[in-house]
């Protein structure tokens, strides 16, 4: 499969089957993100692998309408960060999201992105917050996003090129 096709397969996933995500999937996926560049190779991330589904329960509370598909998750992947490695942690795990998205497409997985950092969880708390303490991760870490996981319950339409918006290219200078 070309990159392009990938591209073009991978959708945001949010109904899954509860299925446990094979070891060797999660693995990959793992991997993926790990091996994400990084500005000047500081890798500011930490994983937290959440698969037990009393906490993949309690986690689909940490954000206000946007991560009750942690409920049917496979698993959970939050992407906390060490500011104090670099002021550009922000890209960085971002990047390290993406590549474990994609990944998990390529696995025949199902994804979704729950954006974490300045977002509030159901009980008036910062999803950081929340987060932190359910998994007892240390205060000085921040939280970037959170990759919910599964088997999807249902296969997803791929995009198709002829959808994109080319309009937002410019060429040597913006222009109208």
């Amino acid at each position: 499969m070309e990159f392009i096709d990938l591209l073009l397969a991978r959708r945001s996933v949010r109904q899954y089957t509860g299925e446990k995500i094979p070891a060797e999937k999660l693995e990959k996926i793992l991997q993926a993100g790990l091996l994400s560049p990084s500005s000047r190779n500081r890798r500011p991330w930490e994983f937290v692998v959440v698969q037990e589904k009393e906490t993949l329960q309690k986690l689909s509370h940490c954000r206000v309408g946007s991560a009750k598909m942690l409920e049917h998750a496979g698993c959970a992947i939050l992407v906390f960060a060490d500011p104090r490695k670099t002021d550009v942690w922000e890209e960085d795990c971002s990047i390290a999201m993406s590549n474990m998205h994609l990944m998990a497409d390529s696995l025949g997985l199902g994804s979704c992105w729950i954006q974490g950092r300045l977002r509030e969880a159901e009980n008036g708390k910062t999803t950081e917050e929340f987060c932190r303490e359910v998994l007892s991760v240390p205060d000085f870490y921040v939280l970037e996003a959170i990759l919910s996981v599964g088997v999807p319950q249902e296969p997803s339409t791929p995009h198709r090129l002829d959808e994109i918006d080319r309009d937002r290219i410019h060429h040597e200078t913006y222009f109208l």
